[in-house]
């Protein structure tokens, strides 16, 4: 993996594919191309299963003519004033949009910080393989684990390059390095899947392969042998931390601008009120230095800052791009992504920021209730906020995990969750979206 890829001649190239749009009849315009590079080994039972790489540069043209706009895309070596003035022509016959927009120049960034994003590190596939094999081999050790489903690690980098019209002109990149390995327990109609991994900007932080085995063989032999249990209300149910990182994912979702202007949030009426219990924060910071999802500016050239999207329990924020925050009535909070030739709102190094109970102290207190650590299905509605997915896990008696549990279904709506949850201590901020264990409240459980 090379290093940051001559991205001059990429700013360079955009640079003049805006000339030539403003040449061919274009009031204002950008340019983007988002470079990618990423090469993975996958191994199973001891032999190497696949060996893939790919690397593209995708360039994006967005012009506006007016109140009216289109997108074009393509690959390199492609005629800059063909691409151009298909753009512009395809422009002038669009509908106008009254929100889509170029961000204000006044929001632009004009310096940015090097947020140490990239790491030039080469990774063999030799080297791949062979920490693939030890992660399997380490999980297949533990005593219990039955077969293998795979192991794999991988490395990438991606990053991109924006000029705009009206000044600006900006790259970064960011590196990405990874570990993975699921296994199975039991036999027959009594096996068990379970998996454990790791995920970094750079190689030297990963965690050992030999502990990512380990804990993945560890997780699935205390599944083996789950028993239903029996339906009930008013239940405690706790998420694992790789459960609750999802559940932080559907507030993201719910104070998106994008859904908030579609009409298709739960919460959309709700700025300045109390979503969540009194106490809790929800932060968002794209300038953490090697944050996961952290980013120098936005896909519009727009440098966000840390936010308290939700605090005290109240939502101050939505995640908004330009065009997204016009059509609801707010200023840009550097939130753009650039999706294909689209900008859509989105969260960056998002927090449920901790409590001050350990997970083992939060279990205790609880006395009986469910600990989740894998949910199944897609059983959330973010227009009514009613809840409702498949889960195992671990039944809780007299404050301790007492045996797994399958076959379960629970239920709530999300809008009386957020008000119920208590966040534990143990927060890994390495994930771009980070949260501690959380007990939930008053949920209904449907069992035997």
């Amino acid at each position: 993996m090379t290093s940051q890829i001559d991205s001059a001649s990429l700013l360079a190239r955009a640079g003049e594919l805006i000339d030539l749009a403003k040449a061919a009849g274009a009031d204002k315009a950008d340019a983007v191309v988002v470079r990618s590079r990423s090469s993975s080994v996958s191994v199973r039972l001891g032999k190497v299963e696949g060996t893939e790489s790919s690397e593209s540069d995708d360039f994006s043209l967005r012009v506006f003519v007016g109140n009216k706009v289109a997108s074009v895309s393509a690959n390199p070596g492609f005629d800059l004033k063909v691409l151009a003035e298909r753009a512009v022509a395809m422009a002038k016959v669009s509908p106008e949009d009254p929100f889509a927009c170029l961000a204000d120049e006044k929001d632009l960034a004009r310096d940015y910080p090097d947020l140490d994003l990239f790491d030039p590190t080469e990774v063999s596939a030799d080297t791949m393989r062979d920490v693939a094999l030890e992660m399997e081999q380490a999980a297949l050790d533990v005593a219990g684990v039955t077969n293998s489903s795979g192991s794999g690690a991988s490395a990438g980098m991606g990053g991109m390059v924006l000029v705009t019209s009206h000044g600006f002109s900006g790259a970064y990149m960011a590196s990405r390095f990874g570990r993975s390995v699921s296994v199975i327990a039991g036999e027959g109609t009594k096996m068990e899947r379970d998996y454990d991994f790791d995920s970094r900007l750079f190689a030297a932080d990963l965690d050992d392969p030999k502990l990512i085995g380990r804990r993945a063989g560890e997780r699935v032999v205390k599944r083996i042998n789950p028993r239903q249990v029996d339906t009930g209300s008013n239940v405690t149910v706790v998420f694992d931390p790789r459960i609750a990182r999802g559940f932080v994912s559907h507030i993201a979702g719910a104070i998106n601008g994008g859904s908030v202007a579609r009409k298709t949030s739960f919460l959309r009426d709700k700025m300045g009120q109390q979503v969540l219990k009194s106490g809790l924060n929800i932060t968002d910071d794209p300038l953490i230095v090697r944050g996961s999802s952290s980013r120098p500016f936005d896909g519009e050239g727009v440098k966000g800052e840390r936010l308290v999207m939700i605090e005290d329990g109240v939502l101050n924020h939505w995640f908004l791009s330009t065009s997204t925050g016009r059509e609801i009535g707010f200023p840009t909070n550097g939130r753009g992504v650039r999706g294909g030739t689209s900008v859509t709102p989105a969260s960056t190094n998002l927090a449920l920021e901790p409590g001050d109970i350990s997970p083992k102290d939060l279990i205790r207190q609880i006395g009986t209730g469910f600990y989740i650590t894998e949910l199944i299905g897609q059983g959330v509605n973010m227009i009514t906020g009613e809840y409702s997915r498949g889960a195992t896990g671990f039944w809780i008696e007299n404050g301790e995990l007492a045996y797994p549990v399958s076959e379960v279904t629970i239920a709530s709506n999300l809008k009386d969750m957020f008000m119920r949850m208590t966040p534990a201590n143990d927060i890994d901020r390495k994930f771009g979206t980070a949260s501690p264990t959380i007990a939930i409240e008053g949920m209904t459980l449907a069992g035997r």
